[in-house]
Parts: C-alpha cells; structure tokens; sequence
C-alpha cells in the first residue's frame, strides 16, 4: 500500500491544506500521516480567523514521534503545501531528509504555496524566496499554479511554449517532475484552463472548461491527487488525465452546490469515479 507523509495545514471549517489532501488520498487508498503546521478554524481567505500555528520544533516532535514507531521506512513520499515560517521550511526539509535516509526510494513533492493570480503572494515576505533558493532544489516534483511557476523561474508565461520552457527552467533547479496546477495561455480558448506536466523527456496537457470562479484548496487536492496517481503506476500522462477528472469534477459538484468551501465529502466519489473525463495531451 502506497504511504504518503503529509506536511500541511490544517482547517476545522473547510477544506485546505490536510484538511483537503488527507482525506482526498485516504479516499483513494493512500495510507496517509497528515502532519499539521497550522490549526486554524477556518481558511485566512476570510476576514478572520482563529487557532494556532505550530512552532517548528513542535512539528518536528510530531515527525520524530512517528519515526520511533519505526513507521518512516515505508513512507513512500512527502507531500507539503503552505510552509508558513523559513524556520518551518527548514524542519520540512530536515525530514524529508529523514525519510530519504530511512527509504532512499522515497520521493518529496512540493506544492510551492505562496499566491495566485489576481491574489499576488499571501505567505509571509520571505517564503518565496526561500521557497525558491532552498525548497524546489530539494524537491523532486514540484506543483506550483501559474502565478507562482513565473515568480520561480522569474518569467511571464503568456504562451504555451513559455510556459514549457518556465517548467524546464524549474526542472534545471532540481525536480525530475512539474505539475503546472492550472494556467491560461493568450494561444488557447480562455474559456478553458490548462493542466500541464512535464519532465525533461516528455510534456503532457489536459483542457477543461473553466468554472465561474476558483476554489480555496483546489491546489492541495491536485497536489494529493497527482502524487497518489504518479506513485501508482509512474505514467505522467495517465496521471494528469486522472487528476483533471478528479479535480474538476470534485469542482463542478461545489460550483453546483452554490457553497464556497469545497463539496468535498458530498462530493468524495468523484474521487475515486470522477463522473467528467479528460484526453492528456503529448506534446513532446
């Protein structure tokens, strides 16, 4: 059974970060760990908000916790998405290191979480940069939306084949695998969204339509998503088609529900029998 160690934040209204990716991989029979970096009440996509964030040393605690139970050696992969303090990243990174000393086959998978387009950058001022410098070299595959694929690779994608080259240029840095979550290109329908993934030797892409509006916690999902289908069989088309279904479905059910959180648990089938189907796309 495939094991997944997840990094993330954690909602008790709502679904972001663990809040959205341990249930959506636990759905899909992933043995799952979520390991949290925040309880809040609720997303900070609202105009307030509650709870605590966890200090770097408590994380740590946790993680240690789980390696004396000897648990690590069959973790398969990390999984991290909003990291919220260096000091944080830096405990991230010390236990991705773990796992790949306890399971040299294990990879890390980074949602590089730090804004959107129309939003700019919502994390504290010197996570992108670190996120850059420190965290993507660490990465072998990495999930970043549009936004922050251009602030990574210091680009504007506006083109299909600037955003190929941008996930090339992030390829250069360290990661065999990008994923990028969702973009518009001006030399496609702007009615649609993109799903890109790439690797040095091939680059595939999925088209859907686009909804009315995005939805907090649709990159965490992805995220979770394309890992667990990636893990499975290791076919990077196959793998984005399925993702796509998932995530788009899982979206239409919330944009039909007319509710603003993800219809996650309603909606959970999706997960596993996506009810919209996706073509990938060669284009290398």
């Amino acid at each position: 059974m495939t094991t997944i160690l997840s990094i993330q934040s954690s909602v008790a209204y709502g679904h972001v970060g663990n809040s959205a990716a341990a249930f959506a991989l636990m759905r899909m029979g992933v043995e799952t760990y979520p390991v949290l970096t925040v309880h809040y009440s609720n997303t900070t996509a609202y105009q307030s908000w509650r709870g605590p964030a966890l200090k770097a040393g408590e994380v740590a605690d946790v993680i240690r916790g789980v390696d004396e139970r000897g648990a690590l050696t069959g973790v398969d992969a990390v999984l991290t998405g909003y990291q919220g303090t260096e000091e944080m990243g830096q405990t991230i990174l010390d236990a991705v290191a773990l796992v790949k000393r306890r399971n040299p086959a294990a990879v890390y998978c980074c949602d590089p979480v730090m804004g959107d387009v129309g939003r700019g950058f919502y994390v504290a001022s010197g996570i992108p940069d670190f996120l850059r410098q420190r965290v993507v070299p660490e990465a072998d595959i990495v999930t970043p939306n549009q936004f922050e694929l251009d602030f990574l690779t210091d680009r504007q994608t506006r083109t299909m084949a600037d955003l190929l080259a941008a996930a090339d240029q992030l390829i250069d840095l360290g990661p065999k695998t990008v994923l990028v979550t969702s973009a518009i290109t001006e030399d496609g329908d702007l009615d649609t969204i993109k799903m890109v993934a790439v690797r040095a030797d091939q680059a595939w892409q999925v088209t859907t339509p686009k909804l009315e509006r995005a939805f907090t916690g649709s990159g965490d999902v992805t995220a979770a998503v394309f890992l667990a289908n990636l893990l499975r069989d290791g076919d990077l088309g196959q793998a984005l088609a399925q993702t796509a279904a998932v995530v788009y479905s899982v979206l239409a059910a919330t944009a039909a529900s007319g509710q603003r959180e993800l219809r996650l648990v309603q909606a959970q089938d999706e997960i596993v029998s996506p009810s919209h189907r996706f073509e990938a796309v060669r284009l290398r």
